[in-house]
């Protein structure tokens, strides 16, 4: 099975090459890469040119999510699966997805990786804080060996789901742009149409070097997600991802609609008193 990998960057092309380098090398199919860059002062495009990658190239950073909408409509294959550039993707991560589809045998999912990473990572080890001193040859010997398990209502990255999906939803929304929030939205957009399995794949697995694009450019300003979030749907993310995605327990099946009790309904309340809060300091 094909998929069309989507990759947004920003003058980020050490750790671009490591990602497309994986790509590369773990994949059991041949995939369609598609990279939008807003890279004014690195050499992607020449790197880009070099593995005979597509380029949407844009001299504004528009964010996140504009990149994402522009790139799944230049995507050929019918799964989008979108990850970071700085991100290494592990081998048999396409049959893993693949076996994974044809089991469910409906387009109606979610599905993504478990990330390792130094310390916020599903799973916590260091194989490199930056592309400089990366052990690719560790992280190969041993990211099959950490223990963990499939799990509930993940709203993180890597992730795939089908462009009939992606389409239904109108994509990615853009007053979260640069980025800030637009995750949990979008899910919260593909519970709406109830759409039930949000799943975290074990054995999905990749290294992420954690947010580098942001972190190494502190020009980079991030809206309020969790304020334009709460505006917009009336509860936080948090509330969200606690009460309906059961996030990060481990994987039982198909959700279901959140168990209304008391503790429901008063977390419920703090999120309107938040609400309204933003109303009268708008």
């Amino acid at each position: 099975m094909k998929f069309s990998i989507l990759i947004p960057t920003v003058n980020n092309v050490e750790y671009l090459k490591i990602c497309i380098n994986s790509i590369l090398k773990n994949s059991y199919f041949e995939h369609e890469i598609i990279v939008h860059s807003n890279n004014l002062s690195d050499t992607t495009s020449s790197f880009l040119k070099s593995q005979n990658i597509q380029e949407l190239r844009t001299e504004t950073n528009y964010g996140l999510c504009t990149a994402l909408n522009q790139l799944a409509s230049k995507a050929k294959y019918d799964y989008l699966l979108f990850i970071h550039d700085d991100m290494y993707i592990c081998p048999n991560w396409d049959i893993v997805l693949t076996k994974e589809i044809d089991l469910l045998d409906h387009n109606n999912f979610y599905l993504s990786g478990i990330m390792i990473e130094r310390t916020n990572g599903h799973i916590n080890y260091n194989f490199g804080e930056t592309f400089l001193d990366f052990d690719e040859q560790k992280l190969l010997d041993n990211y099959g060996s950490f223990p963990y398990y499939d799990i509930q209502g993940s709203d993180k990255n890597p992730s795939l789901v089908h462009k009939a999906t992606w389409n239904k939803v109108n994509g990615m929304s853009e007053e979260f742009n640069p980025g800030d929030g637009s995750d949990p939205n979008f899910i919260l957009k593909l519970w709406n149409i109830n759409i039930r399995i949000f799943k975290g794949l074990s054995e999905f697995r990749v290294y992420h070097f954690g947010s580098l694009t942001t972190r190494k450019n502190k020009d980079i300003s991030l809206n309020n997600g969790s304020r334009i979030f709460l505006n917009k749907w009336g509860i936080t993310y948090k509330f969200f991802r606690k009460y309906y995605l059961k996030y990060h327990s481990k994987y039982q099946g198909p959700l279901s609609e959140p168990n209304r009790n008391i503790f429901f309904y008063f977390e419920l309340l703090i999120c309107k008193i938040k609400l309204f809060r933003n109303f009268l300091f708008n």
